[in-house]
């Protein structure tokens, strides 16, 4: 056989709309949606796992912190900085790809401003912070110009 068939090659130079991402929903939940525990090692084990965008859903915390969980259910909560800095240690471990935080948000103004000031600090220049027009996907970044950085659904 072909030696050359052995290798695998995608071409990470096209727009990033141009691929499958490997996905998470509810990735701080350790079980079921309306019981379990949540906890922010879920987030290294699924980045560990080749997953390349992670669900945070962020809500008010009694004490002006923001917290991560299933909102309306009795899952427990954990601290947005807590998920923050989990995702930092682990994003870049099996691969240098891009990795995208899709937040659901139901978080109060002064909250979302923590929420910002962690990102912006636990990311540092990692956190891509160019403005993407969303007018032609064609345009957006690929893969390959975004590894190593960290990217913000909201």
């Amino acid at each position: 056989s072909n030696p050359l068939h052995r290798q695998v090659h995608q071409d990470m130079e096209q727009p990033l709309c141009h691929y499958f991402i490997a996905s998470s929903h509810n990735t701080y939940l350790s079980g079921d949606q309306l019981l379990s525990q949540s906890r922010a090692e879920m987030y290294a084990r699924v980045l560990q796992a080749g997953c390349r965008c992670v669900e945070v859903d962020c809500w008010d915390g009694p004490d002006g912190e923001p917290l991560v969980h299933h909102g309306y259910t009795l899952t427990s909560k954990i601290p947005f900085r807590e998920v923050a800095e989990t995702i930092n240690k682990y994003a870049f471990v099996k691969n240098e790809f891009p990795v995208i935080l899709s937040i659901e948000n139901h978080c109060s103004i002064q909250q979302q401003k923590k929420i910002a000031q962690y990102l912006k600090e636990i990311f540092g220049d990692k956190l891509d912070l160019s403005s993407v027009s969303t007018g032609d996907p064609r345009q957006l970044p690929s893969p390959q110009d975004l590894k190593g950085k960290i990217l913000v659904k909201v």
